[in-house]
């Protein structure tokens, strides 16, 4: 009785063992599916192009005195609540989108009160009267403003299936007062590479290049803070310098360990240099600083001293996959610096 009851038992737990492997094994090969059929791929680019951003409005990067026309000093914004980096959207009801037609509508004021409708930090619109003071130059209220940004960056790949890009791995912030440029358009052109200026310790360097004269490549529609994204308008252009397209890797799939970038230093196709992925930090899902990396090529140090600014968005690959793109260089030590994951720039 007692040996019948016990292969009984015997027998339910087998049996609920195998129930349970047959659906830890099809719960695996489902994921696995899923997995493989999500990849997407893309095409590294590694070129250095210009990027150019026009604001949302007009923004305050500064404040300075107003000597008027009587040759007494004015200061109109005074008690009015407007700071640095504000972003001037209307006047008096009118919508201003430009530098341009905020002087056109200062000048057309004739020194009266008006409205000046301005936003802080993408929040709701906050509203200041102002009256213009008659200078020599025209009316002026004593604000410095900015409605566009341009410099250098790199383009880190191209989506044939959206027919998007991404770049630089971080975002444009203005160069006055720090913050993320609000943008309302952009454009991504080509640009020709004029020196190198090496990078050391506690100095950056840079990538020198002008892009007065770029030819369009594509319309930037996001500046976030992991990057520039948009979509392509020169397809033939794209078409020209692409190479090898290659998968997304996940953030799984990256081992610590030799890597390689595709980068531009001449205005000849960019090269692949070796570089040592030093740290992983896979549980990173908000910032830029995915990954910690080295320069390891010698070329490429004795041409740059290590990363320097131009190079961000710098495509990296490993075990013939895209992987991220670099973002950030430590100051102290301009062979390495940090990368972004692929999975956070799609």
């Amino acid at each position: 009785m007692k040996t019948n009851k016990l292969l009984k038992t015997i027998s339910i737990i087998v049996l609920i063992l195998f129930i349970v492997s047959c659906r830890y094994y099809y719960f695996l090969n489902n994921i696995k599916y899923v997995n493989t059929s999500n990849v997407e791929k893309v095409y590294p680019i590694g070129r250095v192009v210009g990027i150019k951003l026009y604001t949302s409005g007009v923004l305050v990067i500064g404040m300075s005195e107003v000597i008027g026309e009587d040759g007494k000093t004015y200061t109109p914004y005074k008690n009015t609540g407007i700071k640095e980096g504000d972003m001037i959207k209307g006047l008096n009801g009118n919508k201003i989108e430009n530098l341009q037609e905020l002087v056109d509508y200062l000048n057309n004021s004739n020194g009266e009160e008006i409205q000046i409708e301005y936003q802080r930090n993408k929040e709701e619109n906050n509203y200041a009267n102002i009256k213009p003071i008659k200078t020599q130059n025209g009316y002026m209220i004593g604000l410095w403003v900015r409605d566009a940004a341009a410099g250098l960056g790199t383009l880190t790949y191209y989506n044939e299936k959206k027919n998007s890009f991404v770049a630089l791995g971080h975002g444009i912030n203005d160069v006055d007062t720090g913050e993320l440029l609000n943008i309302s358009s952009g454009e991504l052109v080509t640009s020709q590479i004029i020196s190198i200026v090496k990078g050391k310790k506690g100095n950056t360097g840079e990538i020198r290049g002008i892009i007065d004269e770029g030819i369009n490549i594509g319309n930037i529609n996001n500046n976030s803070e992991l990057g520039v994204f948009g979509n392509v308008t020169n397809k033939s252009f794209i078409d020209s310098i692409k190479d090898k397209e290659l998968e997304m890797a996940s953030r799984e799939e990256i081992n610590i360990g030799k890597a390689t970038i595709l980068c531009q230093l001449t205005n000849n196709k960019p090269r692949e240099y070796e570089i040592e992925i030093k740290k992983i930090y896979k549980n990173d899902y908000k910032d830029n600083k995915s990954m910690l990396i080295k320069i390891t090529d010698q070329d490429l140090i004795d041409s740059t001293g290590g990363i320097i600014p131009g190079m961000s968005g710098t495509p990296i690959i490993q075990n013939g996959k895209f992987i991220g793109c670099i973002t950030n260089v430590l100051l102290q030590d301009p062979t390495q610096g940090y990368a972004i994951f692929s999975d956070m720039i799609k």
